[in-house]
């Protein structure tokens, strides 16, 4: 039985030039029985299948529309490398036929050399036998591709540039052998144009391809971060091992200044570690045995132990790569558009080209001039730049907003987040560092602050909150002793409750402990009131005394929210700490709107009270409602795996700041896009009239077939250029 795929599968294919192949590709696969959804990047050649099918099936099917698949993507410099050996082939076989006709005008001595008997004759056979040579060598994928495509019914750009230069090589091969069929036999030799036409087209598919391979590099440089080789230590010293041999629990040898093959956890050393290809922070890090560390990152001045946990395609780094890979192979709202214009547009113009060949003899033109015409609009029309227009965009924009620390989660979430009202955000681990810290304690009568203190943390002593950290943090500092809590039972934004030696613990909110039939006294309320977080325990059911908790505003946090201001949107602040405590954090922040004491679906219906479409932004578990209910949903790296999983955007660094500047990005990615699309809808619908002759009555211009290959080369290398500067853009601007 063979072998099916279920939910993705990725297929790299070759062959794809212009957006009329990726309609045909994206058709091809959806027929297969059991697909659900595919999309085809031209950008990266990658095609993003959903559902349930074989992967043979969907190889066949993309072999069926005239294509191939392979199993790892072409190298960018490859591709480029064969380009550049075409174009510089077929310039060498086009010059020779080229130069002597342009000279030929006005330069008497070569005008003497072909006036003497048979020598016209046999410069011209010269000629045919160099463009023949030039269309059966460097400019053969023209045809090898084109002409089937042609028959089966579905041409595109291989197959208009193919018509194009079959047409005027056989209207100047009739023009030398069989003269007397033409009307000005002298009029119709065209060869120089055919060889000239595909020297252009491949230098502008070199040159395209030169900057498409820029478009990835951010990627193919993450990916890159990892080392292929490490030490692994042995019971008789330590080996050099290829990275796909590490296994989790071997331990590694991390030499200063060497980068990490894996995620693990420190055993022995301590140093510095640059993360900052992780969370773009250039400061870094103090690390200890225990400290987690990550794939990619750079160990500083120390020798490190490092005890393997996560290994090959399971490491932070391969999951962020693939994260970006799948998001840069979806496809934004607005490529449903060009999807249908490209559709129709190689047969649009095969049409159009017929239509001015008709034009030109209903007019009475010789049939050369006709010809010529027909030619120069099957060369100059470009599905290339309106196929490129969205998918270049998306990949550099991607690329660089993961070397950033910003990951999307689909191209979508980019065209999502401009179009957002309205910023609401958690308080804690968002705005916060996240690193709460015990800054007093009220105790009821006969409860020391020790025990108190040994209770709650021993309560807390396995949670991933904020505020359980810092109770744990605060009895560590003490040298508390403290025990294994038993039946943990927590209620995101409210407390929880454990048996801590036989004895029961609730620790939270006054509501919380309410519910127990816990009522907190009237100094323990009062000290609520305070900018500072409260956390209420009872022991036993009796009321034991009030941690007061406080965390620092995160320096980026009021810039980011100004810049967010700025661009006219509106800022919340949901959070589940108490109005005193979120109005005392808000008073550095721009205006906004807070809502404090809110539970996990508090803060998701709180959305709704919000201008849409809505962003929010958090880190913790109670956050995972409202990223899911948001238009947007950005979590904080920092963060819990379930927010991240929720989320939009992945925010690795934990930077309000970089909140701002995902929006930027993607603001800036859309107004690139339709700067592109503005482009190549804009250059046909302007020069194919122009091929077309719309010129010649007025003007008596007659655009020449060299020229429009010229142009059609150009149109498809200034998207492509255009895309390129989001690699650059100041987002601070």
């Amino acid at each position: 039985m063979a072998e099916t795929l279920s939910h993705t599968e990725r297929l790299h294919i070759t062959g794809l030039h212009c957006a009329s192949c990726v309609a045909r590709v994206e058709d091809a696969l959806r027929a297969v029985p059991g697909v659900g959804r595919a999309e085809v990047n031209l950008a990266s050649g990658v095609a993003q299948i959903h559902g349930a099918a074989s992967p043979a099936a969907l190889t066949q099917a993309v072999r069926a529309a005239g294509y191939d698949t392979a199993a790892d993507p072409i190298p960018p410099e490859a591709e480029t490398a064969s380009l550049a050996r075409a174009t510089a082939g077929a310039a060498a076989l086009s010059l020779p036929v080229a130069v002597p006709v342009m000279l030929s005008h006005g330069t008497p001595w070569l005008d003497v050399l072909l006036a003497r008997p048979g020598a016209m004759f046999g410069f011209l056979v010269l000629q045919f036998v160099l463009t023949t040579a030039v269309m059966l060598g460097p400019g053969q994928v023209f045809y090898r591709t084109g002409l089937p495509q042609l028959i089966r019914g579905r041409p595109e750009m291989n197959a208009l540039v193919a018509l194009g230069t079959l047409a005027a090589w056989a209207l100047s091969t009739t023009a030398v052998f069989a003269p007397g069929l033409l009307p000005d036999p002298h009029g119709a030799i065209y060869f120089e144009a055919v060889g000239v036409i595909i020297t252009l087209i491949l230098l502008g598919r070199w040159m395209e391809a030169r900057a498409k391979g820029r478009t990835g590099a951010e990627i193919r440089a993450l990916a890159s971060l990892a080392p292929d080789t490490a030490l692994r230590l042995t019971e008789t010293g330590q080996e050099e091992i290829s990275a796909d041999r590490i296994r989790p629990g071997d331990r590694l040898l991390i030499r200063p200044g060497a980068r990490l093959p894996v995620d693990g956890r420190i055993a022995v050393g301590a140093g510095p570690v640059d993360e900052a290809m992780l969370t773009g922070e250039p400061m870094p890090v103090d690390k200890s045995p225990g400290d987690p560390v990550t794939a990619g990152t750079v160990n500083g001045t120390a020798a490190l132990t490092v005890t393997a946990e996560r290994v090959g395609g399971d490491t932070t780094l391969a999951r962020i790569v693939a994260l970006v890979e799948t998001a840069q192979a979806g496809k934004l709202p607005v490529q449903a558009l060009i999807d249908r214009v490209a559709a129709w547009f190689v047969p649009v113009v095969m049409v159009l080209a017929l239509i001015t060949l008709g034009a030109w003899l209903g007019a009475g033109q010789p049939v050369e001039r006709g010809v010529i015409a027909a030619v120069t609009v099957l060369i100059i029309a470009c599905p290339c730049a309106m196929g490129l227009a969205t998918p270049v965009s998306v990949t550099v924009a991607l690329g660089r907003a993961a070397r950033m620390g910003i990951l999307f989660r689909s191209a979508a979430a980019l065209e999502r987040l401009t179009q957002a009202q309205s910023f609401a955000f958690d308080k804690t681990g968002t705005l916060t560092e996240g690193a709460p810290r015990v800054v007093d304690l009220h105790t009821a009568p006969g409860v020391t602050a020790a025990d108190l203190l040994r209770a709650a943390a021993s309560a807390e002593r396995y949670s991933e909150h904020p505020l359980g950290r810092a109770l744990v943090a605060a009895a560590q500092a003490q040298d508390l002793a403290l025990s294994a809590p038993q039946d943990v039972r927590a209620e995101p934004g409210r407390g929880l409750r454990a048996h801590v030696n036989g004895r029961e613990v609730q620790i939270g909110n006054a509501a919380f402990l309410a519910a127990d039939g816990v009522s907190a006294p009237a100094a323990a309320t009062a000290a609520a009131e305070g900018p500072h977080t409260a956390i209420h325990v009872a022991i036993d059911g009796a009321f034991a005394g009030t941690v007061l908790v406080a965390d620092a505003l995160k320096p980026s946090a009021p810039a980011a929210l100004r810049r967010l201001a700025q661009g006219r949107a509106h800022l919340a602040l949901l959070t589940g700490d108490t109005d005193p405590a979120a109005r005392a954090m808000a008073q550095d922040l721009p205006d906004m709107k807070i809502a404090a004491g809110l539970l996990p679906a508090d803060k998701a219906e709180a959305l709704r009270d919000l201008p849409a479409p809505v962003a929010f932004v958090g880190d913790g578990i109670n956050d995972a409602p409202a990223l899911a209910a948001a238009d947007v949903g950005l979590a904080m790296g920092s963060g819990t795996d379930v927010a991240i999983e929720t989320a939009d955007v992945v925010l690795t660094g934990g930077d309000p700041g970089d909140v701002a500047d995902a929006v930027a990005l993607s603001r800036a990615t859309l107004r690139n896009i339709r700067q592109n699309l503005v482009w190549a809808f804009g250059y046909n619908v302007l020069l194919i009239p122009v091929a077309m002759g719309a010129l010649y009555p007025i003007a008596g211009i007659l655009l020449s077939p060299m020229l429009a290959a010229a142009a059609m080369a150009l149109s498809s290398i200034f998207v492509v250029s255009n895309a390129l500067r989001l690699r650059r853009l100041d987002l601070t601007g």
